[in-house]
């Protein structure tokens, strides 16, 4: 049985603040050669700055409803799900999943998912996508290198975590999910994980060889909840 690998790709390697051409181009190569040694990927796309931007706007519009700011983040996400698909060219299937709980076609090595309702980020597609198939790990893909026991934005004393394990997790990240939250991992996600015995690795994406570590079970730099 070909391996089913989870990404939830950050939006913030996507559009940190413009679109991150070069690090697209790695990401490709990488999940390409991977590909070739029998892998199959799972893969949902974040919003970046594109989502932050329309979401503040919006804000600045008078619209306080966490779920129309949420249908906003969707619709910037589902761009960016889209030019990862398109990105991958013949190795993805030819549309985006938004709804990953309903059992797609894996005849293609890359299916990409978006997002569908409101109330969580594309981590909680993620978990819904490796459900689907049956997968118990996901690797989220992000611009941070460990979680910390408190922001280190916030707090320089802030000590990295290296394992930790989810009911200890969800006691350092907010309880419920808002729009736009900034999360490691976000709270609806991480309880639906630990229900189904998911692990989760938070890795950056940068350098790219240190996915291609964690790809290839080599030590990686990242935090593993489980």
């Amino acid at each position: 049985m070909q391996e089913i690998i989870i990404i939830s790709l950050g939006g913030s390697l996507i559009v940190p603040d413009q679109i991150d051409t070069e690090f697209l181009k790695d990401f490709k190569n990488l999940i390409i050669s991977q590909i070739k040694q029998g892998k199959k990927f799972v893969i949902t796309t974040g919003g970046g700055k594109i989502c932050r931007r329309y979401q503040n706007i919006a804000k600045e519009l008078a619209i306080t409803s966490d779920e129309d700011l949420d249908w906003i983040g969707i619709a910037a996400l589902k761009l960016n799900a889209e030019l990862v698909r398109v990105m991958f060219e013949e190795y993805a299937h030819n549309e985006v999943i938004s709804n990953l709980t309903s059992k797609f076609s894996l005849e293609k090595p890359i299916i990409v998912g978006s997002a569908y309702e409101p109330g969580h980020s594309t981590d909680y597609d993620a978990v819904l996508g490796a459900k689907t198939v049956g997968a118990k790990k996901i690797i989220n893909i992000s611009n941070i290198d460990y979680v910390y026991d408190s922001d280190p934005k916030i707090n320089p004393n802030a000590k990295r975590i290296d394992k930790i394990s989810w009911s200890d997790f969800r006691k350092i990240i907010p309880k419920g999910w808002t729009s736009g939250l900034n999360s490691p991992f976000d709270p609806t996600a991480s309880e639906m994980a630990e229900q189904e015995g998911i692990e989760v690795i938070i890795i950056n994406g940068k350098p790219i060889e240190n996915l291609a570590k964690c790809l290839n079970g080599e030590k990686f730099i990242g935090t593993v909840i489980s």
